[in-house]
């Protein structure tokens, strides 16, 4: 399978500044809180406090950090009121835009996202107006180390997954959101070398925003800024730093 391939975008954008780096622990702290009140603090019997730990330790969330944030959640359930709110528009070029936030004041993160697309030429639109455009999936990143496409193929039919893409040194071996711990770990146990596991919004089609590339990119960066914004997807095709 060829085609969409999120790490291909972002991987030369994975150094971080310290601020930058505290950003990403603060918004997991979030997550980290949203799934124990969801499901407890049990990542064993907690599937998705599974997945952002996985994410916390990809991102180099320190263990005692990770386990601060855990037990704070558990013993004050009852004040954390974080929203889960998912916002959808075009960006420049007609990209399609997806973001996923968390926040305690709605009215707020409304206004600020608006303003970001109103920005940079694009526009928030209505529930459900670019959703259509993407499919839910886990992705599991894999490191090639001299595994064949064919051997990757096997292993990760064997450990569950659905589809494995082959992008430049690593390989994204797709599967459904609920199996991503599952088969992540299967890939693990098989003596891949697994680099993250994320559940991503897959476009069906990418798009070349062409000259309005650069505003795009812009866009993108500011709302992954933002301290209410969780992740955000979309289907541009965008030039890495290298390029």
């Amino acid at each position: 399978m060829s085609g969409h391939s999120k790490w291909a975008n972002i991987k030369a954008r994975k150094g971080k500044t310290d601020a930058a780096r505290a950003g990403i622990f603060t918004k997991i702290g979030r997550e980290l809180a949203v799934a124990v009140k969801q499901g407890g603090p049990d990542p064993q019997g907690n599937s998705r406090l599974r997945d952002v730990i996985a994410k916390a330790k990809q991102n180099n969330m320190p263990n005692d950090n990770i386990l601060r944030s855990i037990k704070k959640a558990s013993g004050e359930l009852n004040t954390i009121d974080y929203e889960e709110i998912t916002y959808e528009g075009y960006g420049a070029g007609g990209v399609a835009v997806i973001v996923e936030s968390l926040t305690d004041n709605r009215n707020r993160t409304a206004g600020e996202l608006r303003h970001l697309f109103d920005k940079y030429g694009g526009a928030l639109g209505q529930t459900g107006c670019v959703s259509f455009m993407f499919k839910k999936k886990g992705v599991v990143v894999v490191e090639k180390k001299g595994i064949s496409e064919d051997d990757m193929m096997m292993l990760a039919l064997e450990a569950g997954a659905d589809d494995v893409v082959e992008c430049d040194d690593i390989y994204e071996v797709y599967t459904t959101s609920s199996e991503l711990s599952d088969v992540a770990d299967k890939l693990r146990a098989s003596g891949a070398s697994v680099i993250e596991q994320n559940v991503d919004m897959i476009p069906d089609v990418e798009v070349d925003p062409m000259t309005h590339a650069p505003m795009v990119a812009k866009l993108i960066d500011l709302l992954e800024e933002n301290d209410d914004v969780q992740n955000v997807y979309h289907n541009a095709i965008l030039p890495t730093e290298e390029e």
